[in-house]
């Protein structure tokens, strides 16, 4: 049939306007993930490549400008874009060109969102890629870096590495540090092939392992054992290895990557299937040295070796062994490390220092709690080849405008001990409470049984969480008769337990030879309630030192102090009201820096009320006022009673939620802190019987550890005090933890010093 005019006209006005037109939006199931290729470890620039239908590809440079940067880096979770780079800057990409002629308004939440040719159109080669620098910043709420995150979907196939011990030696320690080398791979375990096998290599499978660094292996003897299998008639092994399902053909790794899956790994030979894989090899096999705190007891070193080999790192606030707030020491005080451009190989420099294996997860923005002190670094540059976070480039924390909000943490990988499975809770109402069952040795045969509560306190209830992964104890429990043990185990088989609050399961810390419980089985039996995060007091040092102050007050105002016990006792002995006492007056401020708020112990039904101040105190004792001789005992006593706890400041964004005034809830909000001003009653120590003289002024916040919290070891304040008779004059106040070159000290040492039995 013949078309008419106007019909061929309009058909050929609307094949037109196809050709012209504008780039589609594309049309994707969910966000597709960005990742940055590029050379060095900056996380922040790099060749940027897009996944989509499983696969990685680049993008073209055309069009291509800040705005679209912008949205790439947004996307990637940094603040914004610095700028870009055509032509390949960073290398030429493989596999699709997956975007081309990307246009952003500049205001879009992801790439996809963008103009451009659609899914894999496009004219251009991989010489035009483009790559992108982003500002080093994180945005608020991109939460850190993870192994698993940073893996392909090659590299999520291969799921996990374990070593399987040959010898008999090795086969008889619960920690498995030598052995062949098992990948797991698509839900298979295999062997991996000898050939080609380097040190660095081993290095990236012990740091899976939780183990900070390899040692070298006895290849000879191994091969003996392998040829010895193969030429066994009874042996599996010479069938198995011709299939090529039984290899992980080859490894190559830098010994810098977190995760084996971040090595060039090659499943089969090159043509597959027709080539046998590791033909003629053996499996590779690796040994692995554990850290010194997973170490046998008799194999630790002397206390001379370890006080030289003190590392100037530390973790703080972690629920978990080897996580926590990264802190440095410098110039002596401990500070600690701006999370821009952190990332996971810097934080494996940490992880193997501290003697765990690499890192699992970089975190950002003090999301295990904000330090108190200096920032010392940001823009750590470690390559992976360093042995302490000291070597790595970096700069001063305070150049680019860093506060504590942007600390940084680290999750390490750390050995399975098997001290998990050695340990349960039953009866609770969740499974983060219940009573501590354990299982030990008795005469020969492993036995669940309960633990006597007697001497059960907050540092073996915190031995018990973090043994079982759950986190921090919120309560230890004497008292368990409402709940309902496992039947069978209701049997005490430890008692006396005394822990330091470091160990790593209950079996560590001391306890009695034979069991004896004063209160005998059944419902005294220990119990624990756990938590994943705790609040964090901490005394602000500097405050104290700046308001000390001394003052002669007559004893017609101190009334409702002396019924308070605020005076000391030889206060009773005067002729009231006449008189006065000299009392050392400062401010103090009490932040809480944890990931939780600060709540008192017990209910309102048990806070008591005081009439001279008119308001209820929620702790029995809340803070320890004390002024000590130089070799620490104490010559002036200013206990203290609990205050009222409150929000007296909250930082700029947080809602105060704490009030004393009219019954109302107490406690201290994540991030806020409660001020008691020097001008309020109680707020001093009594000097009036102390000489004149050099002193010890210490402040001790939670004495009685009534609370559960992340860190005890930065509850005490201590200054240097100077009085002559009329002044006085404090200097170098620091908290407990600011300044000691070792990482922890045991709660055991840290009440010990509290109580001056020095």
């Amino acid at each position: 049939t013949m078309w008419s005019l106007p019909a061929a006209l309009s058909l050929l006005m609307l094949l037109l306007l196809l050709l012209q037109a504008p780039p589609c939006r594309l049309q994707s199931l969910g966000t597709p993930k960005l990742r940055l290729v590029g050379p060095g470890s900056r996380p922040e620039e790099g060749r940027l490549e897009v996944l989509y239908q499983g696969q990685w590809g680049t993008v073209c440079d055309d069009d291509f400008a800040l705005q679209e940067a912008t949205v790439a880096c947004r996307q990637l979770g940094f603040e914004t874009a610095l700028t870009w780079a055509h032509s390949a800057k960073y290398g030429q990409g493989e596999g699709p060109i997956w975007l081309d002629n990307v246009r952003c308004m500049g205001t879009e939440s992801s790439l996809d969102q963008c103009m451009s040719n659609g899914w894999g159109v496009s004219d251009c080669s991989h010489s035009e890629d483009i790559g992108v620098v982003c500002h080093p910043q994180r945005q608020r709420g991109y939460l850190s870096e993870r192994v698993s995150n940073a893996l392909g979907p090659q590299g999520r196939r291969l799921e996990e590495v374990r070593l399987k011990p040959i010898l008999a030696s090795t086969k008889r320690h619960s920690l498995v540090t030598e052995g062949a080398v098992e990948v797991r791979y698509e839900g298979h375990w295999r062997q991996v092939c000898d050939q080609g096998w380097t040190r660095n290599n081993s290095k990236v499978v012990c740091g899976m392992l939780g183990f900070p660094s390899e040692a070298p292996v006895n290849s000879h003897y191994y091969r003996k054992v392998w040829n010895l299998k193969m030429k066994d008639p009874k042996s599996r092994l010479k069938s198995l290895t011709q299939k090529n399902s039984f290899w992980i053909h080859q490894v190559n790794c830098l010994g810098t990557e977190p995760h084996m899956a971040n090595c060039q790994v090659q499943v089969a030979p090159a043509r597959g299937k027709l080539r046998p894989a590791c033909p003629g090899g053996m499996h590779a096999v690796v040994s692995c040295v554990a850290g010194p705190r997973f170490r046998p007891a008799k194999a630790k070193p002397g206390r001379k070796e370890s006080w030289a080999e003190e590392p100037k790192v530390r973790l703080r606030s972690g629920a978990q062994v080897g996580e926590g707030r990264v802190e440095v020491l410098r110039n002596h005080q401990w500070g600690t490390v701006c999370d821009h451009g952190w990332n996971l190989i810097s934080a494996s420099i940490v992880c193997r220092q501290l003697g765990f294996g690499s890192a699992r997860e970089a975190l950002f923005g003090a999301q295990l709690g904000q330090g108190l002190g200096p920032i010392h670094l940001s823009e750590v540059r470690c390559r992976g080849y360093e042995r302490t976070l000291s070597d790595c480039p970096s700069l001063e924390g305070s150049q680019n405008g860093c506060q504590h909000e942007n600390d940084a943490a680290v999750r390490c990988n750390i050995p399975n001990m098997g001290f998990q499975n050695q340990v349960r809770l039953a009866g609770g109402r969740s499974p983060e409470e219940g009573v501590v069952e354990v299982q030990v040795e008795v005469n020969g045969v492993q036995r669940w049984g309960a633990v006597c509560s007697d001497h059960w306190g907050l540092s073996e209830a915190m031995v018990a969480c973090r043994q079982l992964g759950l986190g921090f104890a919120s309560h230890a429990i004497k008292d368990t008769w409402y709940w309902q043990g496992t039947p069978g185990a209701g049997e005490v088989v430890m008692s006396g337990v005394r822990c330091s609050g470091t160990e790593l399961a209950l079996q560590q810390c001391s306890r009695h030879g034979p069991v004896h419980c004063s209160h005998g089985t059944g419902r005294f039996s220990a119990g624990v309630s756990c938590t994943d995060s705790a609040p964090d007091l901490v005394m602000n040092a500097q405050l104290v030192q700046e308001t000390a102050y001394l003052e002669d007050r007559p004893l017609s105002q101190l009334y409702c102090a002396h019924e308070e016990n605020c005076l000391s006792q030889s206060a009773d002995l005067m002729d009231w009201p006449y008189g006065h006492r000299r009392l050392l007056r400062f401010s103090s401020q009490i932040y809480n820096l944890g990931r939780a708020d600060f709540r008192p112990k017990t209910g309102r039904h048990s806070w008591i009320w005081h009439q001279c101040h008119r308001h209820y105190h929620s702790i029995e004792v809340f803070t320890h006022y004390d002024l000590l001789t130089l070799n620490g005992s104490k010559v002036a006593e200013g206990h203290k009673a609990s205050f009222c706890l409150e929000d007296t400041n909250c930082p700029t964004g947080l809602q105060k939620r704490y009030a004393c005034a009219n019954f109302g809830e107490q406690g201290v909000t994540v991030g806020c802190w409660d001020t008691y001003r020097h001008d309020i009653d109680c707020q001093w120590v009594d000097i009036t019987d102390v000489g004149p003289g050099n002193y010890i002024f210490q402040v001790v916040v939670n004495p009685k550890y009534e609370v559960a919290e992340s860190d005890f070891s930065n509850n005490m304040m201590r200054c240097r005090c100077k009085y002559d008779g009329h002044r006085v004059w404090l200097h170098n106040c620091h908290t407990g933890d600011s300044y000691r070159a070792n990482a922890e000290l045991s709660l055991e040492q840290e009440q010990r010093l509290r109580n001056n039995l020095i």
